[in-house]
């Protein structure tokens, strides 16, 4: 009898990079592999990469050196954004038999039928990111409560801190009509949340060859609310300036789309946000937080923040704080800036010291904090509805409220993926 082929897969980075992972375990498993925990022994281990961080490029490196020890006749593959920004780094890995850049990741099946294991440099399959077109569709199933649902990928802009333009191409995007479908297909699975995700998702409407907008996003949200079956959508993450009016104003009378925004900020100094090539001022950033609070009092709203940007003096900082501390906002998530090859910033004057970064880090973590805290606290007496996560952990469960505040309970299994009623 013919063995049965292990697989197991590793995602490092964002949620567009889990619905990918999911769809190549669908993808493998359709072909025959069997599907098992990563920290277990299988025949292929595939990790989907992200690099908007060194600290995404050195997890990589670590987690093939764990794999060489543990199962050294395995093979290695490596996809996603650092195998599409370094490829020959990557395939001089030890261990590292096969790396597939962005063209190549959803023809990994027909790939590991001609992959032979070597003890030398790893194979290399991958082309100019100029040369990438087309979408391919992509959703998580299995893997958590939430599914994440790709609906755009690439982007056009060149803010001056980011690799994902080099590492993910052009934006570019589904149909409304094919998204639509692929929800009808998550519903089949008993979902009751989805996450839309892309890499410049208010850029939504682009054809997959990157050509003149045919729809945009509001179109979309605008059909996928009147889908059947699915109870709640969530926007994972949108640029202000494509943060309309319109959107703002829908999501507040949606009983599907969750009153819950995550908008990248980056910084609040103009003159930093000049430097990293943002297609906004802080203006905007306050208006769009005003409008939302003005429609949803009870909304949450997520912030990306860097610290440490080339130029980013002390002054420029106290900026930033200040402008978090008074915006209306619920969480942070902060980034300590770190130099990217063959990007603008890496050659800008001004680099601040690693210590400095570190510590600013720290300040914004703890404004985080006390944010949460205080937008928690506001929630105080209300009930709001919760969806509760599968997974347990030392006797219990956690999920969402539709605003975003995290919940936790004692386990209970007839909770699991459903929705309930819950006092704050």
């Amino acid at each position: 009898m013919i063995k049965q082929r292990t697989v197991a897969l590793h995602t490092l980075g964002c949620k567009l990079n889990f619905s990918e992972t999911s769809t190549l375990s669908r993808m493998l498993e359709q072909e025959g592999f069997l599907k098992k925990p990563f920290d277990e022994e299988a025949d292929v281990y595939v990790i989907n990469t992200c690099s908007v961080t060194d600290n995404a490029d050195k997890e990589c490196r670590q987690i093939v050196r764990r794999i060489q020890r543990k199962a050294p006749n395995s093979f290695v593959v490596i996809t996603g954004c650092y195998a599409q920004l370094k490829p020959k780094e990557i395939a001089e890995i030890p261990g590292v038999d096969l790396v597939l850049g962005a063209a190549e990741k959803f023809n990994i099946v027909q790939h590991l039928e001609q992959l032979t294991k070597t003890t030398g440099t790893g194979t290399i399959c991958s082309c100019d990111i100029e040369d990438v077109s087309g979408f391919n569709a992509s959703f998580s199933i299995n893997d958590r409560t939430r599914t994440f649902l790709k609906v755009q990928d690439g982007c056009d802009y060149n803010c001056s801190f980011c690799t994902i333009p080099m590492a993910r191409g052009i934006s570019r995007s589904n149909s409304i009509v094919s998204v639509v479908e692929n929800v009808q297909t998550i519903v089949k699975n008993g979902i009751k949340e989805i996450v839309l995700t892309g890499v410049n998702l208010g850029d939504f409407g682009k054809g997959p060859d990157g050509k003149k907008k045919q729809e945009n996003f509001f179109q979309l949200i605008q059909e996928l609310d009147k889908v059947d079956g699915i109870e709640r959508f969530r926007i994972s993450s949108i640029e202000p300036n494509l943060l309309s009016t319109d959107i703002i104003q829908f999501v507040a009378v949606s009983k599907k789309f969750m009153p819950h925004f995550h908008i990248p900020l980056q910084s609040g100094s103009d003159a930093i946000l000049g430097l990293m090539r943002r297609r906004y001022k802080r203006d905007l950033y306050r208006e769009k937080v005003q409008q939302i609070k003005a429609l949803m009092p009870h909304c949450a709203i997520g912030v990306d923040v860097i610290v440490g940007f080339p130029g980013e003096t002390d002054a420029a900082f106290q900026e930033t704080y200040q402008f978090l501390h008074e915006l209306a906002v619920s969480y942070l998530h902060v980034f300590t800036y770190s130099e990217r090859p063959n990007t603008l910033a890496i050659q800008m004057d001004g680099a601040v010291p690693i210590n400095i970064r570190n510590e600013r880090n720290k300040i914004l973590h703890n404004l985080s904090f006390k944010k949460l805290q205080y937008f928690t606290a506001q929630q105080s007496g209300t009930t709001r509805k919760v969806l509760f996560e599968d997974a347990e952990k030392n006797s219990m469960m956690e999920g969402y409220t539709d605003n975003y505040i995290r919940i936790q309970t004692p386990y209970r299994k007839d909770w699991a993926n459903q929705i309930i009623e819950w006092k704050i």
